[in-house]
């Protein structure tokens, strides 16, 4: 399974943009519609998703709706607030040095 550090923001329950975040290693499958992330099965949402459409996967079991983006430099991952996530510590390295001018595996070409 192809895997990249992303942004990941748990949407269902909270405020818009209030939900807890991280940056960490998600793991999808061949055709990117699925996506594995802390022990969960993502499900890619197409169309409108959630009261505010700002979800674009949902839990497989629970039916939560979360964001899956690349990271951005300037930190702003979070649309709607300055809410930092947590950072997953196998992910730190490689984040520290996007931040820092790297580019992501598995993007080295875009």
């Amino acid at each position: 399974m192809p895997a990249r550090v992303m942004f990941v923001q748990l949407k269902t329950g909270h405020p818009l943009d209030q939900g807890p975040a991280w940056v960490g290693w998600v793991h999808f499958t061949k055709s990117w519609r699925t996506a594995h992330f802390h022990d969960r099965t993502l499900q890619r949402v197409t169309g409108t998703a959630g009261a505010n459409n700002d979800a674009n996967f949902v839990d497989a079991e629970t039916r939560e709706e979360y964001w899956i983006s690349g990271p951005k430099r300037d930190r702003s991952d979070a649309r709607y607030s300055s809410q930092r996530p947590i950072v997953e510590d196998d992910a730190r390295d490689v984040y520290e040095a996007f931040l820092s001018g790297a580019r992501l595996p598995g993007r080295e070409n875009g």
